[in-house]
């Protein structure tokens, strides 16, 4: 991240700042805040945003965090179709308005164990970062976040319901009660998340995560979803899983040895996340077959 005021500390004048500006050497991401564009060119929205966040984390006063979605882009979380326009910042009760250009404000009364330091700037902690994510976005996107950040750090489960109670009283902390419940940091992606808020909004029983069977020729085969009872294993097929046709052939060869051993498998994408009932369909027929057997 450069700033303007480094820029000229640096020996570079104001015209060539505006010449950079013009040619697109200099992309802007707030005002006097700039990266190169090679810079900027290779970060997704998230990491441009985690930048954003580390340098306004320099700026902040004692007793305030960058926190929220903010937080959990410095933690390392991924944030799925959440607006980052803004960096999130909290501090005590009386310290003013709600939005101050690119930064999103809120009041906030800290525990002991709230805060912490990430990439030398003040964070809100893991336990607390999902706490106020669950707080105040839509449970899916809560949901990918929470289960992320427990699996960057275990032990913030354990923190997490007394961080969550400690909240009683402010808005949305019913919500973060349901979510905290439902996390798990088995879920490995974006996609296996959702694919269990999904599972859960349709009705259907939940699932085994990251379930091993052992297949006749000795292969333990780790499966992304399992219902046991009924005898399916489901399998969520992200963007890239298999980008070689080598790991086409050795995920077709997979799924044959797991029907030899008697189980059914059904398999979504990402555009099925959005109609989930076809795959509600896929589960049922499944589970049919398997009970005709």
């Amino acid at each position: 991240m450069l700033t303007r005021a480094r820029l000229l500390a640096a020996g570079t004048s104001a015209f060539e700042i505006a010449r950079e500006l013009r040619t697109g050497e200099l992309v802007p991401v707030a005002h006097g805040v700039y990266l190169r564009r090679g810079d900027h060119g290779a970060l997704d929205g998230t990491g441009r945003h985690r930048v954003l966040a580390r340098h306004f984390g320099s700026t902040l006063d004692q007793g305030e965090a960058i926190s929220h979605i903010s937080a959990a882009t410095l933690h390392g979380a991924p944030v799925w179709n959440l607006p980052l326009t803004r960096v999130h910042v909290s501090r005590t009760p009386g310290a003013g308005a709600r939005h101050r250009g690119r930064l999103h404000i809120h009041t906030a009364r800290w525990m002991d164990a709230d805060l912490t330091v990430v990439d030398a700037v003040p964070v809100t902690s893991v336990a607390r970062t999902i706490a106020d994510v669950a707080r105040t976005v839509p449970r899916p996107q809560a949901v990918i976040i929470g289960d992320a950040l427990l699996r960057i750090d275990p032990a913030a489960a354990a923190w997490l319901p007394r961080v969550v109670e400690a909240a009683s009283g402010l808005h949305g902390v019913a919500r973060a009660r349901a979510v905290a419940g439902f996390l798990d940091a088995r879920s490995e992606s974006v996609g296996e998340s959702l694919s269990r808020v999904r599972i859960e909004e349709a009705g259907l029983p939940r699932p085994v995560l990251q379930h091993e069977v052992v297949v006749r020729d000795g292969r333990r085969c780790r499966l992304d979803f399992f219902w046991d009872e009924a005898g399916v294993v489901g399998e969520f097929d992200g963007a890239g899983k298999y980008s070689d046709r080598r790991d086409l052939v050795a995920e077709k060869l997979r799924e044959d040895a797991l029907r030899d051993v008697g189980f059914e498998v059904i398999r979504w994408n990402w555009a099925e996340l959005d109609r989930f009932d076809v795959v509600v369909r896929r589960f049922e027929r499944a589970r049919a077959r398997r009970r005709r057997q």
